[in-house]
């Protein structure tokens, strides 16, 4: 090995060293990221206030996950609580409780929660916009709660099952555009992506609040905007470190019995 070889070695060795301390290191003036992906620069330097209340009950599993979006999220809402648990139930959060007990006290009253989730049972969060205008001079609406459940496909429906008795009393289930036919993630933007989603429709948590933010708030499109920018930078950090491209899961498709028939042994 030559000289210029050597250097060039020495050069990329202490390269990847100072990027593996970088990811080591992390940020102490706010965002508490890996200071190589930073997000001080987009984050609102005041929490964005919002007269909708967004409460996330945050998987334990996602605490550990490096892609979560929550811990980002509650730094830009100024409206944001956030429990770590797997069931939604009384003695969790004061406003929920409080929503709660009006529903016990009076059944009649309109509910002023929403939890977002897809299914046959879910109304379009337009129609929930509608009905949240008409309602504004006849119930306090100041403090409308979106709820979000934040883990896996998978985990995000148990906790809603686990959930839905307590939910049933004062909130009603409301969804986004999606379709379950379609293979891929968000509707919106394609380099929102942060990982693999089953059907088209799917998003981050972050994601999913930003846009339904923008049906909810007065100022609902530069809310979105805002969370949206932080997102993106977020997603493009991230693609940055990946070898290779995010690809959507692909459908299977069951084998029939005469392809079963057909197979070359």
């Amino acid at each position: 090995m030559d000289l210029v070889e050597e250097e060039e070695e020495c050069a990329a060795t202490t390269t990847a060293a100072t990027d593996y301390q970088s990811r080591r290191r992390f940020c102490e003036r706010g965002c508490e990221r890996p200071v190589n992906v930073c997000l001080c620069g987009v984050i609102p330097e005041t929490p964005i206030p919002t007269v909708t209340k967004v409460l996330i009950l945050h998987h334990p599993h996602e605490k550990r996950h490096k892609l979560a979006t929550v811990p980002v999220l509650k730094k830009c809402l100024e409206s944001c609580e956030i429990i770590v648990g797997r069931k939604l139930r009384y003695g969790d959060s004061k406003v929920l409780d409080s929503l709660y007990d009006i529903a016990a006290q009076n059944p009649d009253s309109p509910p002023r929660a929403i939890y977002l989730f897809p299914g046959k049972d879910a109304s379009p969060l337009t129609e929930i916009k509608n009905w949240k205008s008409s309602s504004d001079d006849d119930i306090d609406t100041r403090h409308f709660v979106l709820i979000v459940f934040d883990g896996t496909w998978k985990h995000a429906k148990e906790m809603l099952q686990a959930s839905s008795l307590f939910l049933s009393k004062f909130a009603v289930q409301a969804c986004l555009e999606y379709d379950d036919k379609i293979d891929g993630g968000t509707i919106y933007e394609s380099d929102l992506t942060l990982r693999k989603e089953p059907f088209s429709g799917c998003m981050s948590t972050m994601e999913a609040v930003a846009r339904c933010l923008r049906l909810l708030e007065p100022n609902g499109t530069e809310v979105e905007s805002r969370l949206i920018e932080v997102l993106s930078t977020m997603v493009k950090f991230q693609a940055s470190y990946l070898m290779k491209p995010i690809k959507h899961r692909p459908r299977l498709r069951k084998k029939s019995k005469e392809d079963a028939g057909n197979s070359v042994v």
